[in-house]
């Protein structure tokens, strides 16, 4: 017998693998890595989480189907941006594929009962089983006690008795557990995602109401810097030396980038139309960011090679403030 894990890398996962191995069943474990993942590891230390319980790893990156969804939920957001339901329902198709391709008998997750409030209440799980074309097909081994029968217990694949009736956001069983399976290490107990940020949020909403068509660029771009918005220009400005090194690795071919030289100074992105409004906002930006003394100074642009020169005031703080993206 041959069971697939959605293994998210945190603690309730690693649980539920442990208790479907306890019954003698293979386990092999799928990570959905997402680029609004707040895990520095990436991918929430699955790949760890993964060598610790000795089984198998597939990592599937969220790609540009993902980012459609995204931008029009069937079922809509959570507090932020955050299309939990939707998500999840996307994620389990995919895993249902790969469960077909590796002959697994049923697929089972980590969830707990009401612990997120948005996707794994009884009603959103339900939704979300018939969506992904798995009702009645996905155990949660930490809950099963609290849920109606799944196919695997009705089959007798997996011993009821020997799962779990934990509810809610409490972790006191979990880390029982673990210690009782040995599990010494879970990289990423509380996980988070960027969508549920206010601010992310409000970059995003700005980009899908600018742009038609998004890229993996145009997403991680939003993780990077102070961003504003003029009209049809994006403007970014780096923060620290590490954002300006990523600013200038990920200039397109028609951004123009900024610096003030002779000093401290962020690297500033220019996307959208070169008009002289546009150019004076980003260059009036970068000296503002800049250590550069005085309210006046010139500041280098251009695409390539910063080989243009422009003379501008700082921008005065209730300026920036009407320009940030907020």
């Amino acid at each position: 017998m041959k069971a697939l894990a959605l293994l998210s890398g945190g603690l309730d996962s690693m649980i539920a693998v442990k208790l479907i191995q306890e019954q003698g069943i293979d386990v092999v474990a799928v990570n959905f890595t997402s680029p609004f993942c707040l895990c520095a590891k990436g991918g929430c230390g699955a790949a760890e989480a993964g060598k610790q319980l000795k089984v198998p790893l597939k990592m599937v990156a969220l790609g540009k189907e993902y980012l459609t969804i995204l931008r029009q939920p069937k079922y809509g957001y959570g507090k932020n941006i955050n299309p939990c339901i939707d998500c999840r329902i996307f994620m389990l198709k995919k895993a249902r594929e790969l469960a077909t391709e590796i002959g697994a008998a049923f697929l089972f997750t980590g969830e707990v009962l009401n612990e997120r409030p948005m996707s794994q209440n009884i009603k959103a799980m339900r939704t979300i089983e018939e969506e992904a074309g798995l009702k009645g097909k996905i155990l949660r081994p930490l809950s099963a006690k609290l849920l109606p029968e799944t196919e695997a217990e009705r089959n007798g694949w997996v011993d009821r008795e020997k799962l779990l009736d934990i509810r809610g956001r409490s972790r006191k069983k979990q880390i029982e557990f673990a210690g009782d399976f040995g599990i010494k290490d879970y990289p990423c107990p509380a996980g988070g995602c960027l969508l549920t940020y206010k601010e992310f949020a409000a970059k995003l909403r700005d980009l899908f109401s600018h742009k038609k068509r998004i890229s993996m660029r145009d997403i991680n771009l939003l993780k990077i810097g102070r961003h504003f918005r003029f009209g049809k220009n994006k403007i970014i400005v780096g923060r620290d030396e590490t954002e300006n090194r990523k600013l200038r690795s990920m200039q397109a071919r028609t951004d123009y980038i900024f610096e003030v030289p002779d000093c401290g100074s962020p690297i500033t992105l220019l996307q959208g139309p070169k008009t002289k409004p546009a150019i004076r906002k980003a260059a009036g930006l970068t000296l503002r960011y800049s250590d550069k003394k005085g309210n006046s100074a010139s500041v280098r642009f251009g695409k390539s090679r910063m080989d243009e020169e422009i003379t501008v005031l700082a921008l005065k703080s209730d300026e920036i403030e009407s320009l940030r993206i907020k």
